[in-house]
C-alpha cells in the first residue's frame, strides 16, 4: 500500500479520532454510543486513469451504515473531505444511494453529512450518473421517511442537489453551497465573489431559503438534528411522536397581542404561551420572516405551527412566505403531523414586484397545500383575516377542521377604511364628515367576528386564555382523523 493510500484509509476506531478528523468521528458524535454499524467499509472505486489506479482508499470517501439517535434507528452517511476531496464517484454514490434506499425500505429516517467538492472529475460521466442514482433515491424516499441533510463544509455542483431534495438542511458556519464556484463565476460573468458571499450560510438562510437551520459548528448541527428528529415520526407509516405533557409558561396572551390591529408583536411569544413547555423549533427563521413555521407539542404530541408574523411586514403574505408555508404544510401532511394555524393577516402584499415575481403562482402553492392536506388542521384568528389571504390561511372554506377566533377579530374582504371608501364612495363625497361614522358602521355590520360566527365561517369565539384548552380538546377529538400511511412526496423548496 502506498503512503498516499494509507493516509486516505479511514481509522477503524472512531474513539481514536478527534473533532474535525473526518466522517467517522462526526458520526460517532451524532449517534448514540456504540450504536453505529458500518456497511461497505472495504468498497473502493474501480476507475483507472488520471492516477486513480494508484489510489484506492477504503470506503471511497464516504462512511455509511446504520445507528441510533436517542434510541431510534436511523440510516446515516458522511462524506470525508480528506479523501479525494470528498468527491463523488461511482462507488461513493452507490453507498449513499443504498443507505437512502435501505432507510426507505426499513421505514427509518436518513441523515446525511455532506462535505464534498462535487463530482469526481476523473471518473467523468460515471460520476454524473452516480449523482443521478443518489437523486433518484432521494426522490423515491420523499414523503416516506424524513431526510435530514447536514452541510458541514463546502458543497459544490451536484453535491448541492441532494440536500435540496431532502426535507431539512442544516448548515454550519463553515459550510457553503453553490452550483458553480467563485472562479467559474469570475470567468463567465466577471463577478468577483468569494465562497461565503456566493453561497454561505447567510445567503441560504436569509435570501435563497435553501438552509432551514444555521449553526456555528458541528456540535450545534448534531444537536439541532437530534432535536428536529425528536419531533418527527420514523416514517409516513409511523404514528406521530409523543412526550409527557407539559404546561406552557405563564404568558398573558392578551398582553402579547395588542388590541390595535396595526400594532406589531412577536407571534413566537404567543406560540410559547400555548405549547408544551413553551418549546418551539422554528424552521427557516431568517427567511420570509412575515410567516413563522416550526414544530412544537400540544398535549404531548407533535404539531406543526404556521403563523403570520405581525412584527415583519405587518404579517402580510407574499410570494416567498407562501412558498415557505406551502412546503412546510406539505411536509406535515406527508408525515401525519397536525397543523395549528395562527391567523393575523391583512392580505397579500401589493405591488409590481410581487405581481411580476409570481405572487399568484406562489400563493396558489400555499392554497393547494392547505386544501389538499389530510391531517387535522385548526386555525385561530387572533385579530384580522382579510381578502384572499384569509382564504389561503386555512379557512373553513378550504377544509379547516375548526376555526376559532378571539373576541374583536375581524374577517372581511379588506380593512374597514378601504371598504367604506368603495361601498360608500358617493355618500362620502357628498358628506366627507360622515366618513368615520360609515367606517365604524361597516366594521360593525360586515367585519365583526360575530358576523363570521353566525354564518359558520368561525366555529367558536373564545377568550385568549382558552386557546390552549380548546386546541387540546380539538386535537384529541381529531386523533383518528387520519391513519398513518404514505400520502404524497415532499417538493423541493
Amino acid at each position: 500500500m502506498s503512503e498516499a493510500t494509507r493516509t486516505e484509509t479511514f481509522s477503524l476506531d472512531p474513539t481514536a479520532l478527534q473533532p474535525g478528523d473526518g466522517a467517522r468521528a462526526r458520526l460517532s458524535r451524532l449517534l448514540d454510543p456504540s450504536s453505529f454499524v458500518e456497511l461497505g467499509s472495504a468498497r473502493h472505486h474501480r476507475a483507472s486513469g488520471f492516477g486513480l489506479e494508484k489510489r484506492h482508499p477504503d470506503g471511497d470517501g464516504v462512511v455509511a451504515g446504520t445507528g441510533a439517535v436517542e434510541g431510534r434507528a436511523v440510516n446515516v452517511y458522511a462524506q470525508d473531505r480528506r479523501v479525494l476531496g470528498g468527491s463523488l464517484g461511482e462507488a461513493h454514490a452507490d453507498k449513499i444511494a443504498r443507505s437512502i434506499e435501505q432507510a426507505s425500505r426499513g421505514g427509518v429516517p436518513v441523515i446525511g453529512i455532506n462535505d464534498s467538492g462535487g463530482a469526481r472529475i476523473q471518473e467523468g460521466v460515471a460520476a454524473l450518473d452516480g449523482y443521478g442514482q443518489v437523486f433518484t433515491a432521494n426522490v423515491a424516499a420523499s414523503g416516506r421517511v424524513p431526510q435530514i441533510a447536514l452541510l458541514l463544509g463546502p458543497c459544490a455542483g451536484g453535491a448541492t442537489y441532494s440536500p435540496a431534495l431532502m426535507d431539512f438542511t442544516i448548515m454550519s458556519d463553515e459550510a457553503s453551497m453553490f452550483l458553480t464556484g467563485p472562479r467559474v463565476v469570475k470567468a463567465v460573468t466577471g463577478e468577483d465573489v468569494d465562497a461565503r458571499s456566493l453561497g454561505g450560510p447567510e445567503v441560504h438562510s436569509e435570501r435563497s431559503g435553501s438552509a432551514h437551520f444555521v449553526v456555528d459548528d458541528d456540535e450545534q448541527a448534531f444537536a439541532v438534528a437530534r432535536e428536529l428528529l425528536g419531533y418527527l415520526p420514523d416514517s409516513a407509516w409511523a404514528a406521530p411522536t409523543e412526550a409527557p405533557v407539559e404546561e406552557p409558561p405563564e404568558v398573558d396572551l392578551r398582553a402579547v397581542v395588542p388590541a390595535d390591529g396595526r400594532a406589531p408583536y412577536d407571534v413566537r411569544d404567543l406560540i410559547r404561551g400555548i405549547v408544551d413547555g413553551g418549546r418551539f423549533l422554528e424552521v427557516q427563521a431568517h427567511w420570509a420572516q412575515n410567516l413563522v413555521v416550526g414544530f412544537s407539542r400540544i398535549d404531548g404530541r407533535t404539531v406543526g405551527i404556521v403563523a403570520n408574523q405581525a412584527r415583519w411586514l405587518a404579517g402580510v403574505l407574499d410570494g416567498t412566505a407562501s412558498e415557505k408555508g406551502a412546503r412546510f404544510v406539505r411536509f406535515c401532511d406527508a408525515f401525519g403531523i397536525p397543523l395549528v394555524v395562527a391567523v393575523d393577516v391583512p392580505g397579500f402584499l401589493p405591488g409590481t414586484a410581487q405581481e411580476h415575481g409570481g405572487v399568484i403562482r406562489k400563493g396558489a402553492k400555499l392554497l393547494h397545500a392547505f386544501t389538499s392536506a389530510t391531517v387535522p388542521r385548526i386555525s385561530v384568528v387572533l385579530r384580522k383575516a382579510f381578502g384572499g389571504a384569509y382564504i389561503v390561511m386555512n379557512s373553513r372554506s378550504i377544509g379547516a377542521d375548526a376555526v376559532l377566533a378571539w373576541p374583536g377579530a375581524e374577517l372581511a374582504v379588506m380593512g374597514a377604511e378601504g371598504a367604506a371608501d368603495i361601498v360608500f364612495r358617493r355618500a362620502i363625497e357628498q358628506e366627507p364628515d360622515r366618513r368615520e361614522e360609515l367606517v365604524d358602521g361597516y366594521r360593525r355590520d360586515a367585519m365583526h367576528v360575530d358576523v363570521a360566527a353566525r354564518r359558520g365561517s368561525v366555529d367558536e369565539v373564545i377568550a385568549p386564555e382558552d386557546t390552549r384548552p380548546a386546541l387540546v380538546a380539538l386535537l384529541r377529538s381529531l386523533r383518528g382523523a387520519r391513519q398513518p400511511g404514505f400520502v404524497h412526496d415532499n417538493l423541493p423548496q
